[in-house]
């Protein structure tokens, strides 16, 4: 079966388990203008970014002749619970008739998730699929804890550029990975580049640390969202997301016997200012503002589709918790139209105030 998925962060891992399963996997191309120009032409003009996005990634992959579309569900008033069934029907008007199989939380319909999970089964056993699953698992969690470490490092390297390449050169190691042998090979091997990286000593006083909350899609792709990371880390900003996939997927599809995740801390932290479930990430948004806080983050990003409805709630919400934490938050609302320099312009004096508020706090 020749599969493809939404392209969002570190796709290898997409990659990874349908290729142990045994389907031929197309990748589609890295988001590009090419991307939203065809996801801006075929989509509805009120639907959010990630959608158009996600609607021009599709048709790049349906180009080289995709069957399947493997994605995840959404829930609650925001729109994503939607994205599958009109991003088929918008497909199959266009004359690309593909099955799409969506993956919501276990927990919500187990019976349609065990059904979804037969469709790529195929011809191995329960067996060989509890295998791939559990190490395609255990490279998310890996792959996550050295994607933190390098945006930790990216501000003191030495010379520039070297940790993007190291964190290049990581992904490439994880791309090979088949077997737990060769997946304990590659962690060894990432944490030996990671080592490599020549980084400068700072004081606590010179470290800035940012977090980034906001909508998934646009919090995890960097070609989105202007690879904000990156311009962080250049800014002299340590730099950590709100959402990673093995967070995502320990909280959708790991049983709570196992442990509690870490999702479910930052919702509880969350109620207080969102009682009910509205749906996207809008709840995961203001609790984990307050969990950066008492980490000694210190400031926000956040970042949203414009006309995203469970992110405009968060943003309204956000001054006051702001206010209440004595943290400063910045908004970005991205869509095809964002400019990059107008952006940036923004976050560097944004970074700046945090840099004087903290040397003051310092000197006095």
């Amino acid at each position: 079966m020749r599969v493809t998925f939404p392209y969002m962060g570190t796709v290898i891992i997409y990659k990874k388990i349908l290729e142990l399963l045994g389907h031929d996997v197309i990748v589609p191309p890295k988001p590009s203008q090419k991307t939203l120009d065809l996801g801006v032409k075929n989509s509805p003009e009120f639907a959010c970014f990630p959608f158009k996005t996600i609607m021009g990634s599709y048709l790049e992959a349906c180009e080289q002749g995709v069957e399947t579309i493997v994605t995840s569900g959404g829930h609650g008033p925001c729109r994503a619970g939607f994205y599958s069934e009109i991003h088929k029907r918008i497909l199959k008007n266009m004359g690309f008739h593909v099955d799409v199989i969506v993956f919501d939380s276990i927990f919500r319909d187990k019976n349609k998730f065990m059904e979804n999970v037969k469709k790529l089964k195929g011809k191995n056993s329960w067996i060989k699929v509890a295998w791939a699953i559990k190490l395609t698992y255990d490279m998310i969690q890996a792959i996550d804890r050295f994607d933190k470490k390098i945006h930790q490092m990216k501000p003191y390297e030495v010379i520039p550029g070297t940790v993007n390449k190291a964190w290049e050169l990581i992904q490439r190691e994880f791309d090979q990975v088949y077997t737990r042998k060769q997946l304990r090979e590659a962690i060894k091997k990432s944490e030996e580049i990671v080592k490599e990286v020549q980084i400068q000593e700072v004081g606590d006083e010179r470290r800035v640390r940012i977090g980034i909350v906001g909508e998934i899609y646009v919090v995890m792709e960097p070609s989105i969202n202007m690879e904000i990371e990156n311009v962080l880390g250049e800014l002299g900003c340590e730099v950590e997301r709100s959402h990673y996939l093995s967070e995502w997927v320990r909280y959708n599809m790991v049983p709570n016997f196992l442990g509690k995740s870490h999702e479910e801390e930052i919702l509880k932290k969350g109620e207080p200012f969102i009682e009910i479930e509205i749906g996207g990430h809008a709840k995961q948004t203001v609790g984990q503002i307050i969990d950066f806080k008492e980490k000694g983050f210190d400031g926000i990003i956040h970042l949203m589709p414009f006309g995203c409805l469970p992110e405009l709630i968060s943003q309204s919400i956000i001054p006051k918790i702001s206010k209440l934490q004595d943290i400063p938050v910045l908004t970005l609302s991205l869509d095809e139209q964002t400019g990059q320099a107008n952006s940036r312009t923004r976050l560097e004096a944004f970074i700046d105030l945090i840099k004087s508020k903290k040397l003051n706090r310092v000197s006095a």
